[in-house]
This record gives structure tokens, sequence and C-alpha cells, in this order.
């Protein structure tokens, strides 16, 4: 817990000074005010987390993380839980969504195991973080020990750390579990107090029994662990993920050094739902990717306050979308940094 608290009490409440100031160099670029909409918002956030004037957005970082979940027993998923391993072996090898995108963008992945329910073979390019082999089934008592929820959470803060040497001027949030938006949206119902239905959907793309049985899981579990909607704590060791708290820890390392966080989809959404509770003031140094097509993470993002960037129908996670958000946020910067002013341009401005 020491490590968790000392990361928490190290983020700071963003002040905003460089705001008025950042707007000023904006709207005295070559362009009527406001006219880039979004990118300006965005350049404007990232000098207030950063408290850089001309921030550069050159080291970035995708952190994807994996686990298994015992919930599957329930028949919540469409695919096995060996599909957990293999899609850790295919992000390794460079042949993911998640490698092509963040190739595409500039990125560099970072892979970890959190809790893969099998020993994966040894690669350089691998961050063995397991906490243990896999969640329990949360539908009979907790899906982990409250030591493990806060060693998850740790464990992604000593990730973060790890990688920091190696340059991280963004990071993007990214998950693999089979069966993670069972707990996802058992998360997400317990801390927004939206009912099990509304925070739902088809996860991989499950037909209407497997939806049933999955709603049915979720509300046993919510029924039988009880979590805390306001203790995150809690609530991961009751109905969470081991990938799930080492992002919550990514996120929570990421504001405790002043790194913009980049959450993904549904699965980084309930991990940012998770970090909220723990300190509020890293919703400030949140930018939401996107909005997924699954129905939870659009009340996670209700919830938190957060305008996804993108709405692009996705729902594959890996860090995905937090990949093709990078590229229009960096986009942002480079006009607030490239981008001439009407004086040194000699264009005369309104009015004139």
């Amino acid at each position: 817990m020491k490590l968790l608290n000392e990361t928490i009490l190290k983020i700071e409440k963003i002040d905003n000074s460089l705001s008025g100031e950042t707007q000023k160099r904006l709207d005295n670029l070559t362009k009527p005010q406001g006219s880039l909409g979004r990118l300006e918002d965005l350049a404007r956030q990232i000098v207030e987390i950063t408290k850089t004037k001309n921030p550069k957005l050159t080291h970035k970082v995708i952190f994807t993380m994996a686990g298994d979940h015992g919930v599957v027993a329930n028949n919540v998923s469409a695919f096995p839980k060996e599909v957990t391993p293999q899609m850790v072996y295919n992000f390794l090898n460079g042949g993911a969504g998640i490698n092509v995108l963040a190739k595409h963008v500039g990125a560099r992945v970072v892979v970890v195991d959190m809790g893969v329910a099998c020993d994966l073979k040894n690669n350089p390019a691998l961050i063995i973080k397991k906490v243990n082999y896999g969640t329990r089934d949360m539908t009979r008592g907790p899906a982990m020990s409250k030591d493990e929820a806060i060693k998850s959470i740790e464990n992604g803060i000593e990730v973060f750390k790890g990688e920091l040497p190696n340059g991280i001027d963004i990071v993007g949030t990214g998950d693999m579990g089979i069966g993670n938006t069972t707990p996802s949206s058992a998360i997400v119902s317990a801390i927004t107090g939206r009912r099990v239905e509304e925070v739902t959907g088809r996860g991989t793309g499950i037909d209407d029994k497997t939806l049933a049985s999955k709603i049915a899981a979720i509300k046993e579990a919510l029924k039988v662990n009880k979590p805390n909607p306001k203790d995150g704590i809690d609530i991961l060791s009751k109905v969470g993920g081991f990938e799930i708290g080492g992002l919550t820890g990514v996120i929570l390392a990421a504001a405790a050094h002043r790194i913009p966080v980049v959450i993904d989809g549904f699965i980084s959404g309930a991990a940012a739902l998770i970090a909220y509770t723990l300190e509020p003031k890293i919703k400030d140094y949140m930018i939401a990717a996107h909005c997924s097509v699954e129905q939870g993470h659009k009340c996670a993002l209700a919830f938190l306050g957060l305008k996804p960037v993108l709405d692009l129908n996705l729902r594959l996670g890996e860090g995905t979308g937090a990949a093709l958000a990078m590229n229009i946020i960096e986009a942002g910067t480079k006009i607030l940094n490239e981008m001439a002013t009407f004086e040194s341009a000699g264009v005369s401005e309104k009015g004139e």
C-alpha cells in the first residue's frame, strides 16, 4: 500500500495557470479564432497537464495488460480463456491490431502479464507482473483478495516507472483478457449506480443466451460481494481483474508524473473509474480516446465527464482506440507549436 499511497500523494491539482497564455497563442494563429475546435482544446489540455508551453509528444507508449477471469466459467464470453495467452503471443510477434496502429502513430507497445492463467514463454519483450493465475469466480465470492487488488495496482505503477527511462510523453491504456467486459460492467454498475442491463453489452459478439448468462453473473456477483461504491480497492478486489488493476496503476502513475493518459475503451474506462475513486484529481489528466460500442463505456465516460475524441464503433480493446486518438492529440500540439501567428506570417487579422 505504501507505493500506492506515495503515488496518489504526488498527484497535483491542475491549476490552469498556463491556460490564458496558451489560449492567446491559439487565438493569434493564422486562422479564425476557435476554428480548429477540439484540436485547440486538446493542445491547451496537454499544456496544462505537462506545465510545458510547447509540449512535444515524441515518446508515445501504450501499456497493454493481460489477465484471465474466473467468471468465464459462467458462459459469459464467445471465446475460451485459451485465447488470452494466444493473443499475448500475437502482441509479442507484432501481429495484432494494436501493433499495426501503434506503429502507424509511432507508439511503442509495452505488453504485461498481470494475471494470465498459465505460465507464458520467456520473451524479452514481455513484462511479467503476474499477481495470480487469473481471478476467482466473482459470482461465488471476491475475484481477488484485498492484498492482490493493491498488488495489481502497484504492479502497474512499477511497470510505468520501469518504462520511464525510455521516455514517456503520453500514455495509452490497453487490455487483453477473455471475459473482461463482465468485471468491467460490474465495476461500472457498482460505481455509477446504473442497472446491470444498462451497462452490459455483447463484448466479443455474444448471442442472446450468452448475454442473459452474462447479466445474471454480474447481478449475482454484485449481490454476493456488495462492493462499496466509494472504495476503489474494495470494488477491484470483489468484482475486478488483475489487468484492470494494472491499468489503474498506470493511470495514477502517469498523473503523478504530469503525463497525459489516453483512456482506450470499456476495460480502460473501468480502470479509470477505479482510479477516480482513489483520487478524483486524475480526471483532468485523462483524455477519452473514443466511444466504444459497449454501452457501459458510455456510462463510464458520462460519470467521469469525459468527452471522447473519436467515435468509430470500435470494440477491440488492446489500446487500439488510444493509439488512434494519440495521433489527433499530437496534431493539436503541432498546431500550437508549428503554426504561424498573424504577425509572424504577415497576415492581416480580422477587421483589418
